[in-house]
């Protein structure tokens, strides 16, 4: 039987986010967690090279759904005003694989991430947490901004862009949206009760004893194997939360790096994974800070198109 592409249903990036609200996707992805899937049984993500840049194909399977995200990295988008990374995903029925939707798949990524991260920081941030400083100026920064004000009630903000007139969009997307921030400082996170590293960093942000003790960092910035936001001396004195210990090892280069220096270990008894975190076997320590590195994992984005009317 041939797929009738005429009648096949396409969300638009404006019809998921009618849908879905940053709260409903904080509980998808807590649901699925909680539901018994473990994140290992997810496929790795499948990078190909292609053209001017690669593709990432990012397949899985939960429940009665499957589906994949196929996105493209192109780094010399940015000169041409276009994206970065763009994105299309596939809806299947699980018994028989027919096609039961194409999405929009960058807004998917753009929800699932910060939803992902918060799910994280509600668990590792003290309850009083109020003050937050988020490294990057990309929609990333914006979302999780977004997201974390869902979880905490957020009294100081700072945006630290690499110029301020890439910090100045952010600002005013923020405000747009209802949410008051300002211009930060690297010095800031001296004081920040949460940090999120969002930015495509090859070298740590900031200095480790910055951060104090029962601090939250989340670091998504990067999926890449040399490339990191944070110091590894940071992880070694924190507890760690990662997705699923062999993704981090195989794609997280703040993992990896600080790993080959001999900061962290997959054996480490501080490293704990998120579905652990969220079924209460792990907890935020007060004594050291706590630090999520994600990457972002296909099981993910469909825990959230799972929340979809299609």
């Amino acid at each position: 039987m041939s797929i009738d592409a005429d009648n096949l249903p396409y969300l638009t990036a404006e019809e998921v986010r009618r849908q879905l609200s940053a709260d409903r996707a904080r509980e998808l992805i807590e649901g699925a967690l909680l539901s018994g899937f473990s994140p290992a049984e997810d496929p790795a993500r499948v990078h190909v090279p292609a053209g001017a840049g690669h593709l990432l194909l990012m397949p899985s399977s939960l429940g009665s759904s499957v589906g994949v995200k196929i996105a493209s990295v192109t780094p010399g988008n940015a000169a041409r005003g276009l994206p970065r990374i763009q994105a299309v995903y596939l809806l299947l029925d699980a018994d028989t694989l027919t096609p039961k939707a194409l999405l929009d798949g960058s807004v998917l990524t753009a929800l699932r991430t910060p939803a992902t991260t918060a799910v994280a920081c509600d668990r590792l941030a003290g309850p009083e947490a109020h003050r937050l400083v988020v490294f990057g100026s990309g929609p990333q920064a914006v979302e999780h901004t977004v997201a974390l004000s869902r979880i905490r009630d957020l009294s100081d903000i700072r945006i630290i862009g690499r110029t301020p007139e890439r910090t100045q969009p952010v600002l005013k997307e923020l405000a747009d949206r209802d949410i008051t921030a300002l211009t930060g400082q690297v010095e800031d996170v001296a004081e920040a009760d949460i940090i999120v590293c969002a930015t495509s960093a090859a070298e740590p942000l900031f200095d480790p004893e910055l951060v104090r003790d029962g601090a939250c960092v989340a670091a998504i910035g990067s999926h890449e194997p040399d490339r990191r936001e944070l110091p590894g001396e940071l992880l070694e004195r924190a507890l760690v939360v990662v997705e699923e210990r062999s993704t981090a090892f195989r794609e997280a280069g703040d993992v990896i790096l600080a790993a080959q220096e001999g900061h962290i270990a997959e054996s480490s008894p501080n490293l704990h994974e998120l579905g652990a975190l969220v079924r209460g076997e792990a907890a935020r320590a007060e004594d050291r800070p706590n630090v999520f590195k994600g990457t972002g994992m296909s099981w993910q984005d469909l825990a959230v198109v799972a929340g979809l009317e299609v």
